[in-house]
């Protein structure tokens, strides 16, 4: 087993991170070309705690060296299944995944957190992210050839790291500007007589 972590904080507040989460694998992140299908199989809140539990299925676009894909069948699609939990009381944004395809030759568990950085104020709020991966290889008696699995899919962790958060940074700053152009329109058309009878 080897293990990937890591621990980086958005210059954005927990609030703002939280929303944007469900837009991470949309058109405004230009660094997620090999998701093509999010599909989201359940949500509900805990009426008592009021915390919103979703599950999703993310296909991608397969991007492992042909050695691999021999090794591991030659797919040219993976998919991974996410557990998330939102918190609102505790402002806590937990993300557990796993993969679904080659599940039998190779078991990546990932969890992510997002909550308030111990660095953050009221006028500079900013977000924890922390991410861990154990990746384990399950391909019996072979060693050597694990051990390579298992190296190619931590370093492929490290690889997409600093594009994870230089894509979701994407995503955060659009949705702050979308937000406050709402917020604006809603200003002009409590302020507007013209435009409140428009509905705009």
């Amino acid at each position: 087993m080897k293990y990937f972590q890591q621990t980086v904080d958005f210059d954005y507040s927990w609030e703002e991170v939280s929303t944007s989460n469900w837009q991470k694998y949309g058109p405004w992140n230009e660094k997620t070309p090999h998701v093509i299908a999010v599909d989201t199989l359940s949500r509900t809140v805990d009426p008592v705690t009021g915390i919103l539990r979703s599950e999703r299925l993310i296909t991608c676009q397969q991007s492992a060296p042909q050695w691999v894909k021999t090794l591991l069948g030659g797919q040219d699609t993976s998919m991974v299944y996410e557990t998330s939990y939102v918190d609102p009381v505790a402002k806590k944004l937990t993300l557990c995944s796993m993969n679904v395809t080659w599940s039998d030759l190779l078991n990546v568990r990932e969890t992510c957190t997002y909550q308030p950085s111990a660095s953050s104020s009221s006028s500079q709020p900013k977000t924890q992210f922390t991410q861990r991966a154990e990746i384990t290889a399950l391909c019996g008696g072979w060693q050597k050839i694990k051990n390579s699995i298992e190296q190619f899919t931590v370093e492929r962790f490290q690889q997409n790291a600093a594009k994870g958060k230089e894509g979701f940074e994407m995503v955060l700053e659009k949705a702050r500007q979308v937000f406050h152009e709402q917020r604006e329109l809603l200003r002009l058309q409590q302020e507007s007589q013209i435009l409140r009878q428009a509905k705009i």
